[in-house]
């Protein structure tokens, strides 16, 4: 190992050469294999404000460059250049689906939009899940952005997706894009009196 220098990355590194990679639209980040550089103190938050060192970053623009560069391999998320790639935490989802907008009628679609404005249409590719807590029962649902990062969807949002749900093969759920997706099975719906 004579020879390699050990470089500790910084959020300035980061910004700097994916400034010089930038292209239009998101980085081809499955084109890039740089090595591990270590951890870095960045965290996205469960509602989905990044922080630096403990505080949040309030730079809109920057927030989304750094989104741009985010990658997920297993449970692990990273921020990756074409010469570095640094671990950081997220809670829970990287993104939160702020709202969705319903079209199509019969054979509707549901487009989603982020905290960080990307947007995604709900269906086979970009699918809808529910976990729920085996202890509370309460419901996290999600929604693919891209490159197997997801979306939590705010409760606003759901609460509007119940709102449009149907009974289907045992499921309650949506419609969108010709694909289902159950939310709850149907018995576990609560009747009313």
């Amino acid at each position: 190992m004579s020879g390699q220098k050990t470089v500790t990355p910084t959020v300035n590194s980061l910004v700097e050469t994916i400034t010089a990679a930038k292209t239009r639209g998101l980085p081809p980040l499955e084109q890039w294999n740089p090595p591990f550089c270590g951890d870095i103190d960045m965290q996205i938050k469960r509602d989905g404000t990044w922080f630096y060192e403990g505080t949040p970053i309030g730079r809109p623009k920057l927030v989304k460059l750094f989104a741009s560069i985010l990658w997920r391999e297993g449970d692990n998320y990273f921020l990756v250049t074409p010469v570095e790639k640094v671990g950081i935490t997220v809670e829970d989802a990287p993104f939160v689906a702020v709202d969705f907008d319903a079209s199509g009628g019969d054979e509707q679609v549901l487009t989603f939009t982020t905290n960080l404005e990307d947007t995604a249409v709900a269906g086979p590719d970009n699918p809808i899940r529910v976990v729920r807590d085996p202890e509370t029962g309460e419901p996290s649902p999600y929604i693919l952005i891209r490159r197997n990062l997801e979306a939590l969807i705010d409760r606003k949002s759901f609460y509007r997706l119940v709102d449009l749900g149907v009974h289907h093969e045992g499921w309650f759920g949506v419609w969108s894009g010709g694909a289902f997706f159950g939310i709850i099975p149907s018995d576990e719906l609560p009747t009313d009196a």
